[in-house]
């Protein structure tokens, strides 16, 4: 017990160091990372933590990704590449809650659903960042029909295949961590991918209309992609 409490620790430690030394978030965005991040380990250990990293290693990464090209072409959706603690829990806020639910009331099925929450997140991300830069036609996702690239709502096939990709990344750790089972990795990469259509179809209404800010809209979708865990397991 204390070796793992250390090794969290640690672990949470360099996180924050990194963090603050790349300027990947802010000094409060870090400490409210670290702070989620217990919550997700107490509801999903290791593997949990694990995700959480995965999806802020690869969201920082796309983000990242030709950055600067993304700046003239006003693509970039934080200019200066650092996240705040607002994005921090519009992204990780969900599977948090999840976290200490399942840490006060024991259910097999909450460790999935912050999986689901996670590979949402990550297939917003992936899917937007690298979309906007390797899509090759790009679509209104209410009416199919042509739109302006990085504008609210719209989609890409390059884009999101990536978000898919993303998706069975976060449920290939949770098979890791939980145990194999396929059934499970397809509610997982299913219910992230239902989490980002929802995103895009709130960039396109909502946000769009100005009625609520792109941290809303994140949050929203991963709690989609939780719920979407929830409904599946009893579809498939």
């Amino acid at each position: 017990m204390i070796i793992k409490a250390l090794l969290l620790f640690f672990i949470l430690g360099c996180g924050i160091f990194y963090s603050l030394v790349r300027r990947k978030l802010t000094a409060a965005a870090a400490f409210t990372g670290a702070a989620l991040a217990l919550c997700v380990y107490a509801g999903a250990g290791f593997a949990g933590i694990t995700m959480m990293t995965v999806f802020f290693i690869l969201g920082s990464a796309a983000t990242s990704w030709k950055l600067q090209w993304k700046r003239r072409e006003g693509l970039a959706e934080n200019e200066k590449g650092t996240r705040t603690a607002m994005q921090v829990v519009a992204n990780a806020g969900v599977p948090a809650i999840l976290g200490l639910v399942g840490f006060l009331y024991a259910d097999t099925v909450l460790p999935v659903m912050m999986a689901g929450a996670f590979a949402a997140a990550t297939a917003d991300t992936l899917s937007s960042e690298l979309g906007n830069i390797y899509g090759s036609r790009y679509y209104n996702i209410l009416s199919f029909k042509r739109d302006q690239r990085g504008l609210n709502g719209v989609i890409s096939l390059e884009g999101t295949l990536c978000g898919l990709a993303g998706s069975l990344l976060i449920a290939f750790i949770f098979a890791a961590g939980f145990g194999w089972n396929g059934r499970v990795v397809m509610i997982i990469a299913l219910a992230g991918t239902v989490g980002n259509i929802t995103d895009s179809l709130l960039g396109a209404t909502m946000e769009r209309k100005h009625w609520i800010g792109n941290n809303a809209v994140n949050f929203l979708n991963t709690a989609v992609g939780a719920l979407s865990v929830w409904v599946l397991q009893w579809i498939i």
